[in-house]
């Protein structure tokens, strides 16, 4: 394979990869945003959030956040900005999911990996192990779009190639 096709495999990766990730958020986000008592409830169950107005807030507000993130990445808008704003809910929620399990393993007495619960994330009760290597992916993924992968097919990409052919002011 030539450089160029190399560079172009590539592109087509990084693409993919864009929509797959704002997928994946749209359906999160969507399936929050149609059960919404269901995920107060998952989020109470954290016990972070002790006024309960905020609390609602927070379960009001991020279904509908990822799912505007997910159609920003599939549509090519802002797709940095749209990648970094998953990184920074991705990594503590990551990081909260992890604590608990850890806290109901030992709690349990069960292995890691036999942990077992509904995170809120939208698919239902999880095996841990499972989820702590999806979020993984996914942060790759979003890390992977904040270093610029995926332009192809982005709006704000074409919009600036269409503004560097305009003759500059004089």
């Amino acid at each position: 394979m030539t450089q160029a096709g190399s560079h172009q495999a590539v592109d087509w990766a990084g693409v993919a990869a864009r929509w797959l990730l704002g997928a994946t958020f749209c359906y999160m986000g969507s399936v929050k945003v149609l059960h919404p008592v269901e995920f107060l409830k998952l989020v109470r169950q954290y016990d972070l959030v002790h006024n309960p107005v905020l609390l609602n807030s927070i379960a009001a507000a991020l279904p509908w956040f990822e799912v505007f993130c997910g159609v920003l990445l599939i549509a090519g808008v802002a797709v940095r900005g749209s990648a970094t704003m998953l990184v920074l809910m991705l990594v503590p929620f990551t990081v909260v999911v992890l604590r608990r399990a850890l806290a109901m393993q030992a709690a349990q007495d069960i292995p890691f990996c036999a942990v077992k619960f509904d995170c809120g994330c939208g698919a239902g009760e999880i095996v841990i192990c499972g989820k702590l290597v999806e979020n993984a992916a996914l942060l790759l993924l979003a890390c992977w779009m904040v270093v610029g992968a995926g332009r192809r097919f982005c709006a704000r990409y074409s919009l600036g190639a269409a503004a560097s052919r305009r003759p500059a002011p004089r």
